[in-house]
């Protein structure tokens, strides 16, 4: 009997809405962290969106009817400095689907190197959804898991691709806001 794996459709729907998130980060290098609290609001976007269509322009690409776009917008408090810092930003990210379960996701801007970057993504066995971006100087790899409907798990590590050594891990835990359900 094989198991029925999540599709990326279904990651991404399950993944909708806003989240709090609670961070910690390692950077290894320095020996130092930083644990950040961030609201985050995941939403699909149309295809034809302008920003989606730039995106496209951006990789040399024809527009995909089969993929799925989203935005992540975010507005985080870290505690990196001694005062706390409050920071936000975006990024669109644009399934392009090999498959049911994997593919390659183009984005606006990278989580490493901040550039327009592409990155292989797939869902695995226990429904965890993995992405691997190359950057120049560095590999990302992050791991996203829903640890019930509403509370979601991202690991990463970030790679000096010249010599593999681990840069940076952070752990994210995300609780779903479910007052924003009823909007």
């Amino acid at each position: 009997m094989t198991k029925n794996l999540t599709t990326i459709n279904q990651f991404i729907d399950k993944s909708i809405g806003e989240w709090k998130s609670i961070r910690s980060t390692h950077t290894l290098a320095f020996q130092e962290f930083e644990n950040s609290t961030s609201k985050i609001y995941i939403k699909n976007i149309n295809s034809k969106n302008k920003k989606v269509v730039e995106i496209f322009k951006n990789y040399k690409l024809n527009l995909n009817r089969e993929s799925i776009a989203i935005s992540i917008k975010w507005r985080a408090i870290s505690d990196w400095e001694d005062e706390a810092m409050s920071a936000g930003d975006e990024t669109i990210l644009i399934f392009l689907p090999k498959d049911e379960n994997s593919g390659i996701v183009l984005r606006n801007k990278g989580y490493a190197e901040s550039f327009i970057s592409s990155s292989n993504y797939f869902v695995d066995e226990q429904n965890n959804l993995h992405i691997k971006t190359f950057y120049k100087s560095t590999v990302s790899e992050e791991r996203i898991s829903f640890l019930s409907s509403h509370i979601r798990s991202r690991f990463s590590t970030i790679r000096n691709l010249e010599n593999n050594s681990v840069i940076q891990t952070s752990h994210t835990s995300e609780i779903r806001n479910l007052a924003s359900l009823k909007d």
